[in-house]
C-alpha cells in the first residue's frame, strides 16, 4: 500500500514538474537579440555608441573583455533593462537621443522639422506597443523594419535638425497622432502597407496605423 502511494506521488511530481518547465519555455518571450559583424576600426565602445547598447551589456552577452578581431560575430542585446524598457506609462526614459537621431536623419532627412519629429514619435510608438520590441534597438533592429537600417545609411552622423526632432520626440511630442507606420506612397512599397489605416499624411510620408 505505502509502494502504491510512494509510486502515485512520484508520478503526480513528474507531471507537475514537467508542467512548470512546459510553461516556462512556452511563455518565454522570443529573443530580439540581432548579430553584428565587426569591422576594421571598431572598437566596444564605438559598437556601443552604433547599436545603442551599453559597453557593459555587450561584454556580458559575448563574454569578452576589450579585444575584438575582425570578421568577430557580436550578439547585441535588445531586450528589456530597467526603466529605459518600461511600458508602464509609455516611460521612455533612458532612450538613447542620438541614436534615434541617426535614424531620423537617414529616414527622414528631406523631410519638414515635423515630419522628423513625426518619424521619431512612430519609433518611440512602437516601443510603447506590446506588437513590437520594447526598446529603441529593438525596433530599429527588426528584420526589414526600416530601409535606412538595410543599407546602412543609418550609421550617418545625423544634422542638428535630427538630432533637436529625437528630443523633442522623447519628451512628448507626437505629430503622427499615435501612428505606427510610416512610409513614402511614391516609393515602391509593400501592398501589406495599404492596409493600415492612415491618420495622418506630413511632408512626403504618410502615417498609420
Amino acid at each position: 500500500m505505502k509502494n502504491k502511494l510512494f509510486m502515485k506521488e512520484r508520478s503526480l511530481l513528474r507531471v507537475l514538474v514537467f508542467s512548470v518547465v512546459l510553461t516556462f519555455l512556452l511563455g518565454r518571450p522570443a529573443s530580439a537579440d540581432w548579430t553584428y559583424t565587426v569591422r576594421r576600426g571598431d572598437t566596444l565602445y564605438k559598437i556601443s555608441r552604433r547599436v545603442g547598447v551599453s559597453v557593459a551589456r555587450l561584454r556580458q552577452a559575448n563574454g569578452i573583455g576589450t579585444h575584438l578581431r575582425i570578421g568577430q560575430r557580436l550578439t547585441i542585446p535588445t531586450g528589456s533593462t530597467g526603466r529605459a524598457a518600461r511600458r508602464a506609462g509609455g516611460s521612455r526614459v533612458g532612450v538613447n537621443s542620438y541614436l534615434l537621431a541617426r535614424l531620423i536623419h537617414a529616414e527622414a532627412e528631406a523631410e519638414p522639422y515635423v515630419g522628423k519629429v513625426a518619424v521619431g514619435a512612430v519609433v518611440l510608438n512602437r516601443i510603447d506597443s506590446p506588437k513590437f520590441p520594447n526598446t529603441l534597438a529593438g525596433v530599429m533592429y527588426q528584420p526589414n523594419a526600416f530601409e535606412s537600417v538595410s543599407n546602412g545609411r543609418v550609421y550617418t552622423n545625423p544634422n542638428a535638425d535630427s538630432i533637436k526632432a529625437a528630443r523633442d520626440a522623447i519628451n512628448g511630442w507626437d505629430p503622427s497622432g499615435g501612428a505606427l507606420f510610416f512610409f513614402n506612397p511614391a516609393k515602391p512599397v509593400s501592398r501589406w502597407i495599404w492596409s493600415r489605416r492612415i491618420i495622418a499624411r506630413i511632408g512626403k510620408h504618410v502615417f498609420g496605423l
